[in-house]
């Protein structure tokens, strides 16, 4: 389930909240009880490997398409 930031404007806070996308665009209560608030954009963080495909060999290379070689 995604996570999306708020930030409150009365308050200040920042806070998440986990909801289906079909919600994204609900409004949120600050968790001191306040209404007003603002749906933050968030960077979004991938996991992978550090290093870079090598390209060598067999047909695929670094995009699959062969377009790398």
């Amino acid at each position: 389930m995604p996570r999306y930031e708020y930030r409150c404007r009365s308050c200040d806070d920042t806070f998440e909240v986990n909801r289906p996308m079909a919600q994204s665009s609900a409004p949120a209560s600050c968790p001191a009880g306040h209404e007003g608030t603002v749906k933050l954009l968030s960077a979004v963080a991938v996991g992978g490997t550090t290093s870079a495909p090598s390209g060598g060999g067999g047909g695929g290379g670094c995009c699959g398409g062969g377009c790398c070689g």
